[in-house]
């Protein structure tokens, strides 16, 4: 039986208060242990995005990779909502297979980390029209993923029907 809307987004904010506090984690560790570390996102713009990226989409990501997929079976959030993310046949994630899910659900939010420092950078000069196409195509895909986990009958989100996943209740 598959994992409704509600079961799903129990369980993403659980693991969202795990990444919460790796965030706080990572604040305490830039702003007062090692304060050296905030020049890399004053300097360029490739370098801002690049360490950003190293210190929280990536972990975040493999968080995701490693406890979807048959190396952790079910993230934190998953195990106390009794929901697991299995292929079409049933089976576990490999670990390619919970990459590709991966990247593509977590998708708008490096889309968003993309503009926020395109913004940031920007200062007082006009924003360019295609960062309003940015910001468009983020809210698509946001809006897209949680209204096709509510009404497709098998209450998959996008990116579950693009990598033929599914998100399943386990039996008790």
């Amino acid at each position: 039986m598959n994992a409704t809307f509600l079961m799903r987004f129990k369980a993403f904010m659980l693991d969202y208060l795990l990444i919460f506090a790796y965030l706080v984690v990572l604040v305490i560790i830039n702003v007062f242990l090692f304060p050296s570390i905030q020049v890399f996102f004053n300097e360029s713009l490739v370098v801002a995005q690049f360490t950003g990226f190293l210190m929280v989409t990536l972990p975040v990501s493999l968080y995701f990779v490693i406890s979807d997929s048959v190396l952790g079976g079910q993230s934190f959030g998953k195990r106390r909502m009794r929901i697991k993310v299995v292929n079409e046949k049933e089976e576990p994630l490999r670990v390619l297979h919970a990459i590709c899910r991966t990247a593509l659900k977590f998708l708008p939010w490096e889309l968003s980390h993309y503009l926020v420092y395109r913004l940031i950078f920007l200062g007082e000069a006009e924003v360019p029209f295609n960062y309003y196409v940015i910001g468009g195509i983020i809210y698509a895909l946001m809006l897209a993923y949680i209204l096709t986990s509510i009404f497709t009958k098998k209450k998959k989100s996008l990116y579950d029907i693009v990598v033929k996943t599914h998100v399943v209740k386990l039996r008790s």
